[in-house]
């Protein structure tokens, strides 16, 4: 066989899964419908759920920690790992890795990015840490962020105070805020002539608050000041393209919303920010503007990365726009429900400028993390109890594109009774 063959013959059995055959199948009779529409369709919704190897026993809305892949990706991986495990010295090095260069071109083409910006990571925290570490920040230089961004961010920005003297300044803000410019406002007045660097989320951890990233990044800028958007929660959740954040650098993890394999992200840096930026492992003097010295990691699982083109593969086959109006579909469901019940609080706008799939909620007089351990053990439901410390608690629901309308309903029910009852474990 030669290389083309080969690598054909191995992802053969993924592209003929029958499961996105359906999908595709079924997108098809969706032509000229708008996509608010289609969020309501339950009998395509029905055939992206069977893409999915899912146990139906646990209703799982926690996906935005980590997603399940479709069936698709999960056999793309499987064949990747064979060929792998065939000659891992020589496929791996001569054919294998070579691949990774298609996927780079695939990230780019949905972010809207050159592909000698995106550098493939395991997650976000990798690609987000890699800039905050890479930067040459100076003591008494100033980084601004939220009390609302991500805690393995926040401690390192806490090691660097500790390290090199830098200054870290958190603000809080409102959640719901009274409008999207209320955000890019706050950050606005907190910036002093030391502050070197935003950091922010485009989609909050804790809520699911979206920023107006394109805004405030256009501010910092007209300062000199970088931004580093933790992009966790935005690719492949809802529609947009790097031009619409004009970021400086943006980290995400590609087994969240896009179903990718776990453990596989990235890292986008604008392309002339590439040289400054260390890189957490070293790398040689002659990678000094290429963007792969960000990978530089030693040996990785090859057969993750491979398969995240598949997973590309199916968000094209439902389409993003389709994908994030059923979602805020979903999100509206349950949460139009509860907020009529006094004792829940529903801390998500409806603006769909502001919110997308996560909602979050907080039950009067209930410990969010009780609160989750009663609808696993009573109803078998799965959620996320997030905290800040001296502003809010609250559950994190966030469903995905296999989520059923009755799976919603079902933990609508949960906490209708809660409140009702009390919560009893």
């Amino acid at each position: 066989m030669d290389r083309r063959n080969f690598l054909y013959a191995a992802g053969a059995a993924a592209l003929q899964n029958h499961a996105i055959e359906r999908v595709q199948a079924a997108t098809k009779s969706l032509a000229g419908r708008p996509a608010q529409e289609v969020a309501a369709d339950e009998d395509f919704w029905f055939e992206v759920r069977h893409a999915f190897s899912i146990d139906r026993s646990l209703i799982n809305l926690n996906n935005g920690s980590v997603c399940p892949s479709p069936q698709v990706v999960q056999r793309a991986m499987e064949d990747q790992l064979r060929v792998m495990n065939m000659q891992p010295s020589y496929y791996v090095d001569e054919m294998l890795i070579p691949n990774m260069e298609r996927v780079r071109r695939r990230l780019a083409a949905t972010f809207g990015c050159d592909a000698e910006e995106i550098a493939i990571t395991r997650n976000t925290t990798e690609a987000i840490e890699t800039v905050q570490m890479g930067l040459d920040l100076k003591a008494g230089d100033e980084v601004l962020t939220t009390t609302q961004d991500y805690p393995s961010l926040l401690t390192t920005w806490r090691q660097l105070a500790d390290r090199r003297g830098i200054v870290l300044k958190t603000i809080p803000y409102p959640t719901p805020p009274g409008s999207i410019d209320e955000l890019a406002e706050r950050f606005e007045r907190a910036i002093t002539p030391r502050t070197r660097v935003l950091m922010f989320c485009h989609v909050t951890y804790t809520t699911g608050q979206i920023f107006p990233v394109g805004n405030i990044c256009r501010m910092a800028r007209a300062r000199g000041i970088e931004t580093v958007v933790d992009g966790a929660h935005g690719f492949a959740h809802f529609p947009f393209k790097r031009d619409d954040l004009d970021c400086d650098y943006y980290g995400t993890s590609l087994h969240k919303w896009l179903t990718a394999p776990i453990g596989t992200g990235f890292l986008y840096v604008r392309k002339e920010k590439i040289p400054s930026l260390w890189p957490l492992f070293g790398a040689p003097a002659q990678m000094k503007a290429n963007i792969r010295k960000f990978e530089s990691i030693g040996t990785y699982p090859v057969a993750n990365r491979s398969a995240i083109a598949e997973a590309l593969a199916f968000l094209d086959s439902i389409g993003l726009e389709r994908k994030a109006a059923r979602l805020r579909y979903l999100r509206e469901r349950w949460a139009r429900r509860l907020e009529r019940l006094p004792q829940v609080k529903i801390l998500n706008s409806y603006d769909p400028a502001q919110s997308c799939g996560i909602g979050a909620l907080s039950l009067e007089g209930v410990d969010s993390e009780k609160l989750t351990n009663y609808l696993m053990e009573k109803h078998r439901i799965h959620v996320r109890p997030r905290y800040v410390d001296g502003e809010f608690q609250c559950i994190r629901v966030t469903p995905n594109v296999y989520t059923a309308l009755e799976e919603i309903d079902a933990f609508a029910s949960a906490i209708e009774m809660a409140a009702r009852q009390g919560v009893q474990l």
